[in-house]
This record gives structure tokens, sequence and C-alpha cells, in this order.
């Protein structure tokens, strides 16, 4: 790791994980730097203090959390920083095992416990701070996280071991977050949660996602509003009337399916089949046409045989999805799913998500050339190299498609432009800007 001098009084926030855990860490730094704290994030440079975010989703997760611990542990040891704390999903779920295992990190906190690491680094929890926070990521785009915790019972998923329960914020609280965003600059609110679709059910005994968006769309200076982690099972339909009607919903849902075949559907607990799934993706494209679903599926569950995969890759080749993400099934202890044997082998779960990816490729880049000479409303991220860096509504940050535009034109970051696309390819468009 390539350091710079220490810094007293200093904290370093290193963030792995989802978005979720970025929201989560933009909170604390927002509570630090309000108790005079120096605060960078994923920063080289030497804190006295180090707070690691971590995730425990899957195995992969698991480690990078444990491996980043133990190279600032490592850091500590030889006196280059103070303190070392922990906190987020890895350190909810196995606190007590890791704090044996891992006696340099001074303390851990699980995933609701900021309150209390402010207090152990002697800061105040500021309560009048509630829906600002400072942004790690760039200042025109934000998540907004509208529940904590889930409430469904999918047989594979530890997350509400770790996260608890669903409890949404009210809509007040998130119109009050979304205005201070946009008073910073903010154009686009992606909307997070474990599951989008349970929101307000808690609090306003009904499903009021639909609400919650129509009062979003009212926030001046708010150009974008995307969705995140729709869940398939009884899928407010109203969600989409409301996408269709309200200009600022982008025509995007993330809505992971998971896998296709039934009875693969089953063991997971999915709570619904591949009929329900097929006729919810009718019933989305007839409200909403150009809508661009985005889904995720998970291949090498316990029991998955070669002619459930091979249901899964022709529901992947009928549907033509616009946008689609592969994980391959970790073994979850206290998941109901672990019960089960993990009797897919490693090399088959990794031959089964090239598999599916390989055959994403080729729908994806056919769906891309549906774009050439069509002009689009591009929001630019970046520039990167001799270009710049931009996504459309159908397009999330760093997992979509992306439109390079020559820095020769005339862009911002920032700034929404239209574009012409002049080619593409399977995960990229290519254009050149159009004067309005």
């Amino acid at each position: 790791m390539k350091t710079k001098s220490l810094k007293s009084n200093s904290v370093n926030v290193v963030t792995l994980g989802c978005s979720k855990n970025l929201v989560d860490s933009e909170n604390l730094i927002t509570q630090l730097q309000a108790n005079d704290f120096a605060v960078t994030h994923d920063s080289n440079d030497y804190s006295n203090i180090v707070i690691v975010n971590t995730c425990g989703f899957i195995d992969l997760a698991k480690e990078e959390s444990i491996n980043t611990i133990l190279e600032f542990a490592e850091l500590k040891k030889r006196g280059k920083i103070e303190k070392l704390y922990a906190t987020g999903c890895l350190s909810q779920r196995y606190k007590d095992e890791l704090s044996l295992e891992i006696p340099e990190v001074d303390a851990w906190f699980g995933t609701l416990e900021l309150p209390h690491l402010l207090k152990h680094l002697n800061a105040d929890y500021k309560k009048e701070l509630l829906g600002e926070r400072i942004l790690t990521t760039p200042q025109h785009f934000a998540y907004l996280k509208i529940s904590e915790g889930c409430n469904r019972t999918c047989s594979f998923c530890a997350i509400p071991l770790m996260r608890g329960n669903h409890v949404s914020k009210s809509i007040e609280s998130l119109v009050t977050e979304a205005k201070n965003l946009a008073k910073i600059g903010v154009k686009e609110l992606i909307l997070i949660a474990q599951e989008l679709t349970y929101y307000g059910l808690d609090i306003y005994k009904k499903r009021a996602l639909p609400d919650l968006l129509q009062s979003l769309c009212a926030v001046d200076g708010i150009e974008w509003i995307r969705l995140h982690y729709a869940y398939p099972s009884k899928f407010p339909v109203d969600v989409l009337e409301v996408m269709a009607k309200e200009p600022k919903i982008c025509h995007y849902l993330d809505i992971p399916f998971q896998h296709a075949d039934d009875n693969v559907l089953n063991r997971m607990k999915r709570q619904t089949n591949q009929e329900e799934q097929r006729s919810l993706i009718k019933l989305a494209k007839e409200i909403v046409p150009d809508i661009c679903i985005r889904t995720t599926f998970l291949v090498g569950f316990p029991g998955e045989t070669e002619e459930e995969f091979d249901v899964l890759c022709d529901f992947v080749r009928e549907m033509k999805f616009d946008r689609l993400g592969v994980f391959k099934y970790s073994h979850e202890e206290d998941t109901s799913a672990y019960a089960m044997e993990d009797d897919v082998s490693d090399d088959a779960k990794s031959f089964r998500a090239e598999k599916l990816m390989e055959i994403q490729q080729e729908i994806s880049f056919d769906n891309n050339l549906k774009y050439r000479g069509k002009t689009l409303k591009v929001l630019i991220d970046r520039i990167e190299g001799s270009n710049f860096v931009g996504r459309t509504q159908y397009d999330s940050p760093e997992v979509d498609n992306e439109v390079l535009i020559p820095t020769s034109e005339y862009c911002r970051v920032g700034d929404f432009a239209y574009v012409q696309i002049m080619d593409t390819s399977e995960y990229d468009l290519f254009g050149k800007v159009i004067e309005q």
C-alpha cells in the first residue's frame, strides 16, 4: 500500500460492498466531519484512525473484507495507524469470532450502530444532520436509501441476518434528503433498498413506492430517478404506471429474478415461478414500451442440474434482457439453503456463469444496434483518456453500458448532453454531441 504521512485526528473510511454500504459510509463521514475530524474516503494517505465498512454478502466479499482488515491490522502493528475499527455487514454477523481472530481491531460495530461507533470516538451523534450527507460519488448523482433490512426469506440470502427486518424511511424524510442533495448539485437519484417494492408496508400499511416516486418527482433540480433492487413477486404494477407518466423517472428497472426453473425457484423460496416472471416482463413492456430491465441470476444453487441450468439459459435467450449480471452461489451459514448439500462444483459454477454471460454478450450487442443513428440524452460522468464517459437513462453507474464521446466535442462533467449514437459494441455506445 502506498502511503504518505500520518495525520493526527484524521479518519480514513474504507468502503467495501454495495451502494447501501456506500450510503452508510457517507452518513458516517458527515457525522465525523461535523465533529471536527479530518476525514478521507478510501484514501492512500495515513490517518491515525481507519474504519473499514465491511461486506458479508458472499464468500468473495467476505474474503475481501477480511483481507482489507488484515492489511490495516499489519499497518497498526508497524505503528502506521493508531486505531482500527470495523463496521458493516461482516462485522454485524461475525464480530464475536473476528474479535478473537483479529485482536488488532479496536472495536467491531454492526450495521445499525453508528451512534455507538461515534461515541467510541468521543464524537456526538448529531440528529440534526439526518437527511444531510457528504457524497463520495460524483456530485451529480447520489444513492437514496429508502429503507433498511428485508422481510423476504430467500433461502440463499444472509442479508436479513445482517441488516434485520424491513424498516421504511418516511416520505417526508426522503423528500427532505432529496432536496438537500439537489441543493449541492445532484441531478440523478438512484433509489436503493434490499427490496424497493416492500417500501411503506410497515409505516403506511400499503406499498407506497408510487407515492414516494411522485413526491420525489416534485423536487426541483432532480432530473432523473432510477429504481434498483425490486422484488418480482407481487410486484406493484402502479410503479410502472407512475414510471410511464412521470418524465423524471428513468425507464429502467433493476429486478433480480435469480433463476427461471420452477424447481430451483421453489428451493430458493422466491415465491414466484417462470410464468409469473414472464408475465411481469411482458406487462412492464406494455406499460413502458422502451423500459430497460436489468436482472441478476444465481448459478450453482444446491441441486441445480444441467437441465435446470438449460431452462435458465433458454429463458435468457427468450427474454433478451437489456442488462444482466451473474453470481455464483455461496453457501451461507444460518440460511435455510445451508441445510442443503452444496453439490455443484466450483468449476461447474464458473462454467455456468461464463456461459450465461456469453449468451448475454450476444444479446447486448444486438440490443445496442437499435441505438445507432438515434439521439439520446446522456449524463456525463467523467473524462477518461480521450473521451467523455456518460450514461443514458437506461444505464446505472459502474454496472451498465457507457456512452463514449471524444473530448474534442463540447461537454461538461455533471451536465446532460444530447448525443447522436454513431456506433455500438457489446457494452458501449459511441457518439457525438448534437446541439439542441
